[in-house]
């Protein structure tokens, strides 16, 4: 068996990606099991809870892994979301407009284009995206905020899934 290190850089992308797809088929099994069982608001609600573990843990290895400095402000977490799973399966955008404000929107969602090549409605991942990006954000740097500005169920526009704002107070975090 190769080990990673033999591989080329064209096959460690091949397999970064074949892996951020598996994670998240693994993601959605999970739910549809849930879901199945117990129904859609239950599911999410098991979801809602996955995600306040796993996206605190997934910020924290990314900057350990890249040497991300934590209270790094804005500028940490703009590097941070690019090195996300996702990051590597869904066509993401981010735009900082000022050292005070950065928007970031999910212009194409994998899951998302799944249900609608299945004539499905949107997935209402909002309750979950709000734990998950701000529980991001915040172990990033604790001074972030985060607000949704659409993400299913809510009505947006064709150009992305879902957008958020992160925003970050002047004051020092408290230790």
């Amino acid at each position: 068996m190769e080990k990673l290190e033999d591989f080329s850089k064209k096959e460690l992308i091949r397999i970064v990606k074949m892996y951020a797809k598996n994670w998240l088929a693994h993601d959605g099994c999970w739910f549809l099991a849930i879901e199945e069982i117990y129904g859609m608001e239950t599911a999410i609600k098991f979801d809602v809870k996955a995600w306040e573990r796993f996206t605190v843990i997934e910020a924290q290895r990314i900057m350990e892994t890249f040497h991300i400095p934590q209270n790094g402000g804005l500028n940490s977490l703009s590097q941070a979301l690019q090195y996300r799973l996702y990051a590597q399966v869904n066509n993401q955008e981010i735009n900082s407009v000022n050292d005070k404000k950065l928007l970031f929107r999910m212009k194409e969602c994998r899951v998302q284009s799944a249900r609608k090549r299945k004539n499905l409605s949107d997935f209402p991942c909002k309750p979950v995206g709000i734990v998950e990006y701000s529980g991001f954000a915040r172990t990033i740097d604790s001074r972030i905020r985060t607000r949704c500005i659409a993400c299913p169920p809510d009505q947006h526009p064709a150009e992305f899934c879902c957008a958020w704002e992160f925003t970050i107070d002047s004051f020092p975090p408290n230790d």
